[in-house]
């Protein structure tokens, strides 16, 4: 009996709200887990798809080719998710059955990831012009997370790239989180 109840609650939840909207919803919250997960494990290291890549007593490491394929996995896997996302939010926009507030919400949200998109080039482009040999960036609301190729960060050079973010972004350095990976 109880069960029942809570049942047609939960129906009528979704008949209230329409159960494309509420798939739509859900959607959009996955993307964004995807996404918040993307950038932690990119910040992390771990899951980048190359376990035990970086371990110099690996065969498959050679020279600075574990950094390198490091970076250029990275940027893959970012715009990988980024293009997932924009294309369910485009899904989300050509609907002619959404709400309108979902297609509203889903424009601001590809807006959103385009200037992310641009600013992380930008940041990237701005500290590789500072020396570095590479640069990732990866914007996720008011934080970003900068990987540098680097054996040490001193002072001054962790305020390069503090003061080259907060010109693109606006986002003060106790958001920006910056990650040295080893040459």
């Amino acid at each position: 009996m109880k069960f029942e109840k809570q049942w047609n609650a939960v129906k009528g939840f979704f008949t209230k709200i329409g159960k494309r909207n509420a798939l739509i919803a859900l959607a959009l919250l996955l993307i964004g887990c995807a996404v918040f997960l993307n950038v932690k494990l990119l910040a992390t290291g771990k899951g980048d798809g190359y376990d035990g890549y970086d371990d110099p007593s690996n065969d498959q490491s050679v020279g600075n080719n574990s950094a390198t394929d490091y970076f250029a996995t990275s940027i893959v896997s970012r715009e990988r998710t980024r293009d997932e996302a924009m294309q369910v939010l485009q899904s989300v926009v050509d609907d002619v059955n959404a709400d309108e507030a979902a297609k509203a919400q889903a424009l601001l949200d590809l807006t959103a990831i385009a200037n992310a998109m641009e600013n992380e080039s930008k940041i990237e482009t701005l500290v590789i012009s500072k020396g570095f040999e590479q640069c990732v960036a990866v914007i996720n609301d008011q934080k970003v997370s900068i990987i540098v190729k680097s054996n040490g960060l001193n002072a001054a050079q962790i305020a390069q790239i503090n003061e080259i973010v907060y010109e693109q972004t606006g986002i003060l350095p106790i958001n920006i989180n910056i990650i040295e990976k080893g040459a």
